[in-house]
């Protein structure tokens, strides 16, 4: 068995605990930015119409500010690895029905992860399809 040859990457993280929403609303808004250059990823959620895309935002900026202080990447080349949430705490309320019966109001959490890295130059090949 050969060790794999393992390039230690610097991984540029960002998280964002007790977001308020609901993983099924932040998942489209993480798929839709993931792959993208930083800039554009920003852009894109800044003219995004979803309440929820300042938070994305403003965890996306402190990934940003962490790869440049803590690891002195340029900003320029930076792109958006990964993005994904998950389940917190549900805050659970109810509210008043007919006939003194209650409805339940769950009001969910969300953990926000935000990973960067550095994009690398990847070369084309120009000649046949093999």
């Amino acid at each position: 068995m050969a060790k794999k040859d393992k390039k230690t990457e610097k991984i540029v993280k960002s998280i964002n605990k007790n977001v308020r929403s609901s993983t099924r609303k932040l998942k489209p808004i993480l798929r839709s930015i993931v792959g993208k250059k930083v800039d554009v990823a920003v852009r894109d959620l800044t003219f995004s119409d979803k309440r929820i895309s300042n938070d994305v935002k403003k965890t996306l900026s402190s990934a940003i500010a962490n790869a440049e202080n803590n690891f002195q990447y340029d900003i320029d080349k930076l792109v958006v690895k990964e993005a994904f949430c998950g389940k917190q705490v549900v805050m659970k309320r109810f509210r008043a029905r007919a006939k003194g019966r209650a409805a339940p109001i769950k009001k969910p959490y969300s953990n926000l992860t935000i990973i960067l890295t550095e994009a690398k130059k990847i070369e084309e090949k120009h000649g046949t399809k093999s």
